[in-house]
Protein backbone atom coordinates (compact mmCIF):
# COMPACT_ATOMS: atom_id res chain seq x y z
CA UNK A 1 0.00 0.00 0.00
CA UNK A 2 1.01 3.42 -0.63
CA UNK A 3 0.12 6.68 0.84
CA UNK A 4 0.43 10.18 0.80
CA UNK A 5 -0.29 11.40 4.17
CA UNK A 6 -0.22 10.08 8.10
CA UNK A 7 -3.39 8.23 8.21
CA UNK A 8 -5.15 7.68 11.28
CA UNK A 9 -6.50 4.30 12.83
CA UNK A 10 -9.61 4.91 12.97
CA UNK A 11 -12.15 6.75 11.76
CA UNK A 12 -15.81 8.69 11.93
CA UNK A 13 -18.71 7.02 10.50
CA UNK A 14 -22.20 8.25 10.88
CA UNK A 15 -24.80 5.63 11.86
CA UNK A 16 -28.76 4.96 11.66
CA UNK A 17 -30.20 2.65 14.31
CA UNK A 18 -33.74 1.64 14.34
CA UNK A 19 -34.27 0.24 18.12
CA UNK A 20 -37.29 -2.32 19.18
CA UNK A 21 -39.02 0.66 21.00
CA UNK A 22 -39.64 2.95 17.98
CA UNK A 23 -36.38 5.01 18.86
CA UNK A 24 -34.80 5.88 15.49
CA UNK A 25 -31.05 7.03 16.61
CA UNK A 26 -28.47 8.55 14.55
CA UNK A 27 -24.99 8.99 15.78
CA UNK A 28 -21.03 8.87 14.95
CA UNK A 29 -19.49 5.74 15.49
CA UNK A 30 -15.45 5.43 15.78
CA UNK A 31 -14.66 2.43 13.35
CA UNK A 32 -11.16 1.07 12.43
CA UNK A 33 -9.34 2.51 9.46
CA UNK A 34 -10.01 0.57 6.56
CA UNK A 35 -6.96 -1.01 4.55
CA UNK A 36 -7.48 -0.77 0.79
CA UNK A 37 -7.02 -3.90 -1.02
CA UNK A 38 -4.35 -4.32 -4.39
CA UNK A 39 -7.13 -3.07 -6.38
CA UNK A 40 -8.78 -0.41 -4.08
CA UNK A 41 -8.08 3.15 -2.62
CA UNK A 42 -8.51 4.93 0.53
CA UNK A 43 -10.46 7.88 0.18
CA UNK A 44 -10.53 10.78 3.05
CA UNK A 45 -14.32 12.22 2.06
CA UNK A 46 -14.66 15.46 2.00
CA UNK A 47 -18.28 16.20 0.08
CA UNK A 48 -20.84 13.55 0.37
CA UNK A 49 -24.47 15.21 -0.27
CA UNK A 50 -27.45 14.21 1.60
CA UNK A 51 -30.38 13.32 -1.10
CA UNK A 52 -34.06 12.16 -0.32
CA UNK A 53 -32.79 8.67 -0.89
CA UNK A 54 -30.12 9.03 1.76
CA UNK A 55 -32.93 10.74 4.31
CA UNK A 56 -35.09 7.44 3.52
CA UNK A 57 -32.44 5.44 4.87
CA UNK A 58 -30.93 8.27 7.90
CA UNK A 59 -34.35 9.17 9.11
CA UNK A 60 -36.67 6.51 7.78
CA UNK A 61 -40.69 7.62 8.87
CA UNK A 62 -39.44 9.24 12.00
CA UNK A 63 -41.93 11.90 13.50
CA UNK A 64 -39.81 15.16 13.10
CA UNK A 65 -41.25 17.04 15.84
CA UNK A 66 -39.88 14.32 18.20
CA UNK A 67 -36.40 14.89 17.74
CA UNK A 68 -33.30 15.12 21.08
CA UNK A 69 -29.78 16.05 20.51
CA UNK A 70 -27.30 14.48 23.42
CA UNK A 71 -23.76 13.81 23.61
CA UNK A 72 -20.68 16.25 22.66
CA UNK A 73 -20.41 19.00 20.23
CA UNK A 74 -18.20 16.57 18.39
CA UNK A 75 -20.52 13.01 19.25
CA UNK A 76 -23.54 14.31 19.50
CA UNK A 77 -26.82 11.57 19.54
CA UNK A 78 -29.63 12.19 17.93
CA UNK A 79 -32.94 10.71 18.54
CA UNK A 80 -36.56 10.75 17.36
CA UNK A 81 -39.55 8.57 17.48
CA UNK A 82 -41.27 6.32 14.86
CA UNK A 83 -45.04 6.22 14.44
CA UNK A 84 -46.20 2.91 15.95
CA UNK A 85 -47.89 2.21 12.07
CA UNK A 86 -44.41 2.24 10.33
CA UNK A 87 -42.84 0.04 12.39
CA UNK A 88 -43.61 -2.78 10.82
CA UNK A 89 -41.87 -1.84 7.67
CA UNK A 90 -39.09 -1.13 9.75
CA UNK A 91 -38.87 -4.90 11.03
CA UNK A 92 -35.48 -6.17 8.97
CA UNK A 93 -33.43 -3.06 10.11
CA UNK A 94 -34.54 -3.54 13.82
CA UNK A 95 -31.09 -3.08 15.74
CA UNK A 96 -29.08 -3.62 12.88
CA UNK A 97 -26.87 0.21 13.07
CA UNK A 98 -26.16 1.14 9.24
CA UNK A 99 -24.05 3.24 7.61
CA UNK A 100 -25.19 6.17 5.14
CA UNK A 101 -24.54 7.66 2.39
CA UNK A 102 -24.83 6.57 -1.74
CA UNK A 103 -22.32 9.15 -3.00
CA UNK A 104 -19.58 11.46 -2.37
CA UNK A 105 -15.78 12.83 -3.34
CA UNK A 106 -13.01 13.24 -1.99
CA UNK A 107 -8.71 12.75 -2.03
CA UNK A 108 -7.48 9.20 -2.58
CA UNK A 109 -4.48 9.28 0.33
CA UNK A 110 -3.86 5.41 -0.34
CA UNK A 111 -3.93 2.96 -2.79
CA UNK A 112 -2.91 -0.72 -3.13
CA UNK A 113 -0.13 -2.22 -5.47
CA UNK A 114 -2.32 -2.68 -8.76
CA UNK A 115 -1.85 -0.28 -11.73
CA UNK A 116 -5.56 1.19 -11.70
CA UNK A 117 -4.89 2.15 -7.61
CA UNK A 118 -1.98 3.53 -8.06
CA UNK A 119 -3.18 5.94 -10.98
CA UNK A 120 -5.56 7.26 -8.79
CA UNK A 121 -3.40 8.06 -5.56
CA UNK A 122 -3.48 11.77 -5.07
CA UNK A 123 -6.26 12.10 -7.33
CA UNK A 124 -10.14 13.60 -6.53
CA UNK A 125 -12.38 11.30 -6.79
CA UNK A 126 -15.90 10.64 -7.26
CA UNK A 127 -17.63 7.31 -5.96
CA UNK A 128 -20.87 5.76 -4.99
CA UNK A 129 -21.50 2.58 -3.06
CA UNK A 130 -22.98 3.58 -0.06
CA UNK A 131 -21.76 4.71 3.62
CA UNK A 132 -20.27 7.47 2.39
CA UNK A 133 -20.71 9.66 5.54
CA UNK A 134 -17.64 9.00 6.95
CA UNK A 135 -13.51 10.59 7.28
CA UNK A 136 -12.64 7.63 5.41
CA UNK A 137 -13.72 5.14 2.77
CA UNK A 138 -12.00 2.21 0.74
CA UNK A 139 -13.20 1.20 -2.61
CA UNK A 140 -12.33 -0.55 -5.64
CA UNK A 141 -10.45 1.47 -8.18
CA UNK A 142 -12.91 0.61 -10.93
CA UNK A 143 -15.89 2.07 -8.87
CA UNK A 144 -13.81 5.47 -8.38
CA UNK A 145 -14.49 8.48 -11.32
CA UNK A 146 -11.27 10.13 -11.30
CA UNK A 147 -12.73 14.04 -11.75
CA UNK A 148 -11.02 16.12 -14.16
CA UNK A 149 -8.39 18.67 -12.78
CA UNK A 150 -9.90 21.77 -11.59
CA UNK A 151 -12.70 19.96 -10.15
CA UNK A 152 -13.19 20.06 -6.40
CA UNK A 153 -14.80 17.42 -4.22
CA UNK A 154 -17.95 19.82 -3.78
CA UNK A 155 -18.41 19.88 -7.59
CA UNK A 156 -17.86 16.22 -7.95
CA UNK A 157 -19.60 14.98 -4.73
CA UNK A 158 -23.08 14.54 -6.35
CA UNK A 159 -22.26 13.68 -10.00
CA UNK A 160 -23.86 10.03 -9.66
CA UNK A 161 -27.68 10.10 -8.35
CA UNK A 162 -29.60 13.54 -9.84
CA UNK A 163 -27.32 13.28 -13.21
CA UNK A 164 -27.95 10.03 -13.91
CA UNK A 165 -31.31 9.94 -12.53
CA UNK A 166 -31.56 12.70 -15.19
CA UNK A 167 -30.20 11.53 -17.67
CA UNK A 168 -31.92 7.98 -17.65
CA UNK A 169 -35.39 9.79 -17.23
CA UNK A 170 -34.82 10.74 -20.65
CA UNK A 171 -33.34 7.39 -21.52
CA UNK A 172 -36.56 5.70 -20.14
CA UNK A 173 -38.71 7.99 -22.60
CA UNK A 174 -36.94 7.18 -25.70
CA UNK A 175 -36.66 3.71 -24.73
CA UNK A 176 -40.86 3.04 -24.15
CA UNK A 177 -41.88 5.10 -27.37
CA UNK A 178 -42.73 8.81 -25.73
CA UNK A 179 -41.54 11.91 -27.09
CA UNK A 180 -41.51 14.96 -24.33
CA UNK A 181 -42.22 14.17 -20.44
CA UNK A 182 -43.28 15.69 -17.07
CA UNK A 183 -41.22 16.00 -14.26
CA UNK A 184 -42.66 17.06 -10.68
CA UNK A 185 -40.51 18.92 -7.92
CA UNK A 186 -38.69 20.34 -11.08
CA UNK A 187 -36.92 23.53 -9.22
CA UNK A 188 -35.14 20.53 -7.54
CA UNK A 189 -31.45 20.22 -8.50
CA UNK A 190 -32.60 17.38 -10.33
CA UNK A 191 -34.73 19.41 -12.35
CA UNK A 192 -32.45 21.84 -13.27
CA UNK A 193 -30.29 19.29 -14.67
CA UNK A 194 -33.71 17.48 -16.53
CA UNK A 195 -34.12 21.03 -17.74
CA UNK A 196 -31.00 21.57 -18.94
CA UNK A 197 -30.86 17.94 -20.68
CA UNK A 198 -33.86 18.86 -22.19
CA UNK A 199 -33.05 22.07 -23.80
CA UNK A 200 -29.71 20.76 -25.25
CA UNK A 201 -31.25 17.76 -26.95
CA UNK A 202 -34.91 19.19 -27.96
CA UNK A 203 -36.79 17.45 -25.52
CA UNK A 204 -40.12 18.53 -24.65
CA UNK A 205 -40.85 19.24 -20.86
CA UNK A 206 -43.28 20.26 -18.46
CA UNK A 207 -42.14 20.98 -15.43
CA UNK A 208 -44.53 20.79 -12.25
CA UNK A 209 -43.60 22.96 -9.10
CA UNK A 210 -45.30 23.67 -5.69
CA UNK A 211 -44.60 27.47 -5.51
CA UNK A 212 -45.02 30.77 -7.42
CA UNK A 213 -40.89 31.62 -6.49
CA UNK A 214 -40.25 27.88 -7.92
CA UNK A 215 -41.88 28.77 -11.24
CA UNK A 216 -39.86 31.83 -11.30
CA UNK A 217 -36.76 30.39 -10.90
CA UNK A 218 -37.39 27.75 -13.63
CA UNK A 219 -38.45 30.15 -16.21
CA UNK A 220 -35.60 32.45 -15.57
CA UNK A 221 -33.43 29.68 -17.08
CA UNK A 222 -35.49 29.34 -19.90
CA UNK A 223 -38.18 26.62 -18.97
CA UNK A 224 -41.02 27.21 -21.82
CA UNK A 225 -44.01 25.19 -19.83
CA UNK A 226 -44.04 25.38 -15.92
CA UNK A 227 -47.32 24.87 -13.69
CA UNK A 228 -47.64 25.62 -10.19
CA UNK A 229 -49.66 22.73 -8.69
CA UNK A 230 -50.66 25.41 -5.96
CA UNK A 231 -52.07 27.88 -8.32
CA UNK A 232 -56.09 27.68 -8.72
CA UNK A 233 -55.27 27.64 -12.65
CA UNK A 234 -53.38 24.29 -12.21
CA UNK A 235 -55.21 22.14 -14.12
CA UNK A 236 -55.79 24.33 -17.46
CA UNK A 237 -52.45 25.24 -17.51
CA UNK A 238 -51.10 21.40 -17.35
CA UNK A 239 -53.52 20.03 -19.74
CA UNK A 240 -52.56 23.35 -22.24
CA UNK A 241 -48.78 22.47 -21.49
CA UNK A 242 -49.01 18.81 -22.15
CA UNK A 243 -51.57 19.62 -25.37
CA UNK A 244 -48.64 21.81 -26.42
CA UNK A 245 -45.77 19.14 -25.95
CA UNK A 246 -47.40 15.85 -26.59
CA UNK A 247 -46.03 14.42 -23.03
CA UNK A 248 -47.46 11.33 -22.00
CA UNK A 249 -44.79 9.95 -19.65
CA UNK A 250 -44.13 11.33 -16.39
CA UNK A 251 -42.16 11.16 -13.45
CA UNK A 252 -43.48 11.80 -9.52
CA UNK A 253 -40.95 12.38 -6.99
CA UNK A 254 -43.63 13.54 -4.44
CA UNK A 255 -44.81 10.02 -5.21
CA UNK A 256 -48.35 10.64 -3.07
CA UNK A 257 -51.20 12.33 -2.53
CA UNK A 258 -53.46 13.45 -5.68
CA UNK A 259 -50.48 14.84 -7.96
CA UNK A 260 -50.18 11.35 -9.95
CA UNK A 261 -53.85 11.09 -11.19
CA UNK A 262 -54.21 14.90 -12.21
CA UNK A 263 -51.46 14.37 -14.39
CA UNK A 264 -52.70 11.23 -15.75
CA UNK A 265 -56.47 13.29 -15.97
CA UNK A 266 -54.62 16.29 -17.75
CA UNK A 267 -52.67 13.98 -20.06
CA UNK A 268 -56.23 12.46 -20.98
CA UNK A 269 -57.27 15.72 -21.72
CA UNK A 270 -54.83 16.63 -24.01
CA UNK A 271 -55.01 13.90 -25.70
CA UNK A 272 -58.82 14.05 -26.65
CA UNK A 273 -58.42 17.50 -27.85
CA UNK A 274 -57.30 15.80 -31.20
CA UNK A 275 -59.93 12.88 -30.51
CA UNK A 276 -61.62 11.95 -34.36
CA UNK A 277 -64.36 9.68 -32.11
CA UNK A 278 -65.55 9.42 -29.04
CA UNK A 279 -64.29 5.93 -27.30
CA UNK A 280 -65.90 5.19 -24.26
CA UNK A 281 -62.75 3.33 -23.16
CA UNK A 282 -60.65 6.84 -23.46
CA UNK A 283 -57.62 7.50 -25.88
CA UNK A 284 -55.85 4.51 -27.24
CA UNK A 285 -52.71 6.36 -26.37
CA UNK A 286 -50.51 5.08 -23.34
CA UNK A 287 -50.01 7.42 -20.60
CA UNK A 288 -47.77 6.40 -17.74
CA UNK A 289 -46.11 8.09 -14.32
CA UNK A 290 -42.98 6.71 -12.46
CA UNK A 291 -43.20 7.21 -8.83
CA UNK A 292 -39.29 7.68 -8.33
CA UNK A 293 -39.53 9.82 -4.83
CA UNK A 294 -41.54 10.17 -2.07
CA UNK A 295 -41.91 13.82 -1.27
CA UNK A 296 -45.03 13.52 -0.12
CA UNK A 297 -45.68 10.58 2.79
CA UNK A 298 -49.84 10.60 2.44
CA UNK A 299 -51.71 7.70 0.42
CA UNK A 300 -51.40 8.11 -3.05
CA UNK A 301 -54.83 9.02 -4.35
CA UNK A 302 -55.89 8.08 -8.04
CA UNK A 303 -59.58 9.16 -9.35
CA UNK A 304 -60.50 6.91 -12.93
CA UNK A 305 -60.84 9.98 -15.18
CA UNK A 306 -58.53 8.80 -17.64
CA UNK A 307 -59.92 5.94 -19.80
CA UNK A 308 -57.75 2.64 -19.97
CA UNK A 309 -54.80 2.88 -21.41
CA UNK A 310 -52.55 4.34 -18.33
CA UNK A 311 -50.34 2.92 -16.14
CA UNK A 312 -48.23 3.68 -12.72
CA UNK A 313 -45.59 2.37 -10.99
CA UNK A 314 -42.34 2.36 -9.45
CA UNK A 315 -38.87 3.84 -11.03
CA UNK A 316 -35.56 3.63 -9.45
CA UNK A 317 -32.51 4.42 -11.03
CA UNK A 318 -30.08 1.52 -10.36
CA UNK A 319 -32.47 -1.21 -11.92
CA UNK A 320 -32.44 0.80 -15.01
CA UNK A 321 -29.09 1.12 -14.99
CA UNK A 322 -29.14 -2.68 -14.80
CA UNK A 323 -31.00 -3.00 -17.35
CA UNK A 324 -29.62 -0.84 -20.20
CA UNK A 325 -25.77 -2.69 -19.24
CA UNK A 326 -22.53 -1.32 -18.79
CA UNK A 327 -22.08 -0.03 -22.02
CA UNK A 328 -25.04 2.30 -21.81
CA UNK A 329 -24.43 3.14 -18.90
CA UNK A 330 -20.75 3.86 -19.47
CA UNK A 331 -21.97 6.31 -21.99
CA UNK A 332 -24.31 8.18 -19.47
CA UNK A 333 -21.32 8.76 -17.10
CA UNK A 334 -18.82 10.24 -19.69
CA UNK A 335 -21.53 12.67 -20.40
CA UNK A 336 -21.88 13.41 -16.59
CA UNK A 337 -18.19 13.94 -16.54
CA UNK A 338 -18.25 16.35 -19.32
CA UNK A 339 -20.79 18.98 -18.24
CA UNK A 340 -19.97 18.23 -14.29
CA UNK A 341 -19.26 22.12 -13.89
CA UNK A 342 -22.54 22.81 -16.73
CA UNK A 343 -25.21 21.07 -17.21
CA UNK A 344 -24.65 18.77 -14.18
CA UNK A 345 -23.51 21.62 -11.36
CA UNK A 346 -25.00 21.14 -8.29
CA UNK A 347 -25.80 23.91 -5.36
CA UNK A 348 -26.32 23.15 -1.76
CA UNK A 349 -28.07 25.74 0.89
CA UNK A 350 -25.66 24.57 3.60
CA UNK A 351 -22.43 22.77 4.19
CA UNK A 352 -22.06 21.08 7.79
CA UNK A 353 -19.62 19.01 9.20
CA UNK A 354 -20.59 15.09 10.44
CA UNK A 355 -21.71 16.27 13.89
CA UNK A 356 -23.19 19.37 12.08
CA UNK A 357 -25.78 16.91 10.50
CA UNK A 358 -26.92 15.68 13.94
CA UNK A 359 -28.01 19.12 15.11
CA UNK A 360 -31.53 19.89 15.51
CA UNK A 361 -31.64 22.75 13.26
CA UNK A 362 -29.60 20.76 10.59
CA UNK A 363 -31.94 18.09 10.75
CA UNK A 364 -35.24 20.38 11.04
CA UNK A 365 -33.76 21.75 7.44
CA UNK A 366 -32.98 18.78 5.73
CA UNK A 367 -35.26 16.22 7.03
CA UNK A 368 -38.72 17.49 5.45
CA UNK A 369 -36.94 16.83 2.02
CA UNK A 370 -37.99 20.56 0.79
CA UNK A 371 -36.81 21.78 -2.57
CA UNK A 372 -34.00 24.15 -2.62
CA UNK A 373 -33.08 22.38 0.91
CA UNK A 374 -30.00 20.56 -0.45
CA UNK A 375 -27.14 19.90 2.21
CA UNK A 376 -23.36 18.79 1.52
CA UNK A 377 -22.09 17.42 3.99
CA UNK A 378 -18.06 18.10 4.35
CA UNK A 379 -16.44 14.91 7.31
CA UNK A 380 -13.32 16.91 7.17
CA UNK A 381 -14.55 19.78 8.58
CA UNK A 382 -14.02 20.08 12.27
Amino acid sequence: MTTTATIPTTALQLRSLVQPDGTLQISLESTPMPTPGPDEVLIQVQATPINPSDIGLLLGPADLSTVQVTGTADRPVATTRIPERAMPGMAARVGQSMPVGNEGAGLVVAAGASPAAQALLGRTVAVIGGAMYTQYRAMHAAQCLGLPPGTTAGEGASCFVNPLTALSMVETMKREGHTALVHTAAASNLGQMLLKICQTDGVGLVNIVRKPEQAALLRSLGAQHVCDSSAPTFMAELTDALAATGATIAFDATGSGTLAGQILQCMEAAINRKAQEYSRYGSAVHKQVYLYGHLDTRPTEVHRTFGMAWGMGGWLLFPFLQKIGPEATQALRARVTAELKTTFASHYARTVSLAGALSADAIAFYGPRNTGAKVLIDPSME
